[in-house]
């Protein structure tokens, strides 16, 4: 399944590696997922992962960037026709309809409101994984 996933899930998934988004974290890691991405996305996961805030250790975050370059689908796009209420997150709506992804995951749902989805499939971690059992695809 090809994913585009919100900055918000990724940095979920690793301060709560046994929660909701620690799950859709491991299935990435498991090739259970193949994330889809352009430069601005790579750039702004390690950004925020290294906020100090969040104590990620830094070795844990190279080898994390590493592979996420790796193993991801990059893709080059083009601008959406109308911005999305935050634009910080154009950039996951656009490499998603680019990519013709399965679905986005974002914690933030009211940033994608249904009517500037493009026909994107867009979840909250929760949904997201709910769906998977329910097709049978998280096995």
């Amino acid at each position: 399944m090809r994913i585009v996933m919100d900055t918000n899930v990724l940095v979920s998934g690793m301060l709560t590696p046994f929660g909701i988004c620690g799950e859709i974290v491991r299935m990435l890691t498991s090739s259970i997922l193949t994330l889809c991405v352009d430069s601005r996305i790579l750039f702004e996961y390690e950004d925020v992962l290294r906020r100090p805030r969040f104590k990620i250790e830094n070795s844990m975050i190279d080898i994390l960037i590493e592979y996420i370059e790796n193993t991801s689908e990059t893709h080059s796009t083009t601008p959406l026709y109308k911005s999305l209420p935050d634009s910080d997150d154009n950039q996951f709506l656009e490499v998603a309809v680019t990519a013709n992804v399965d679905c986005l995951v974002t914690g933030n749902l009211r940033h994608f409101p249904p009517g500037s989805r493009c026909g994107i499939i867009v979840l909250s971690p929760r949904e997201f994984l709910d769906s998977l059992k329910k097709y049978g695809t998280n096995e």
